[in-house]
This record gives C-alpha cells, sequence and structure tokens, in this order.
C-alpha cells in the first residue's frame, strides 16, 4: 500500500510543517501550493494515497479540488482530510459533503495529524 501524501496548502510554513510531522512517521510527501497545483502533481503521482488540503487558497480553494477528485476516475476515492482554519459547522458539514473525509481545525498537534492520517493509512511509526 503507497503512503505518498499530498499536501496542499498556500502557506509554506504550514505546508513544511505538514510534511515535516508526516516524514517522520513513515509517510513519502508532496507539495502543493493551491488545488491548481494539487491536480498536477496528482498527475505526475497517480499513486497518490492521501490529501490533505487547506480550504482557502488562491487559483483553486479546497472544496473545488474536492469536488475535482471526486468526479475523477483515478482519484475518485482517495481519501481527503481537511486542514482548516475554519471552525464553523456549516463549513465543515459542506466539506463532507463535497467528499472530504476528515476534518482536522488549525492549529494542530503532531499527534492530533498523525492520528487523523492512520484511519487511511494504517498504522505508522509512532512521533517523537
Amino acid at each position: 500500500m503507497s503512503n505518498l501524501v499530498l499536501v496542499v496548502d498556500d502557506s509554506p510554513a504550514v505546508r513544511k510543517f505538514v510534511a515535516f510531522t508526516l516524514r517522520m512517521v513513515g509517510c513519502r510527501v508532496i507539495e502543493a501550493m493551491d488545488g491548481q497545483d494539487g491536480l498536477e502533481q496528482l498527475a505526475r503521482h497517480p499513486d497518490t494515497a492521501l490529501v490533505v488540503t487547506d480550504l482557502n487558497m488562491p487559483n483553486m480553494d479546497g472544496l473545488s479540488l474536492i469536488r475535482s477528485l471526486r468526479e475523477s476516475a483515478t482519484f475518485g476515492t482517495v481519501p481527503i482530510i481537511i486542514l482548516s482554519s475554519e471552525q464553523d459547522a456549516p463549513v465543515r458539514e459542506e466539506s463532507l459533503t463535497a467528499g472530504a473525509n476528515a476534518y482536522l481545525v488549525k492549529p494542530f498537534s503532531p499527534g492530533a495529524l498523525q492520528e487523523a492520517v492512520e484511519p487511511f493509512l494504517g498504522p505508522l511509526r509512532k512521533s517523537a
């Protein structure tokens, strides 16, 4: 089973933190700065096992990315985790209705991120 994770966030600091955290528990990671870049990365990496995405991004937001993936023959079943500072229940519901599998609110701990990805990737190494 692939452990390749696509991390999509327009904040380089958040992207690097998420990527570092996932690498520390044994994941391979590719990064994208928005939904459009995410689609381009996925085209180059069809073995992607999980997408972790922000919602509010320029060019293509997270909801548009989710909807595009759910319509894709290749990536329609790839699990998607939202990482967002949006805490409102309607935003969370819209994200899950669009096809996200889980929703994690920023700020988050490395342990919370690991707990969020394990149901989709299986047991990971324990972070320090």
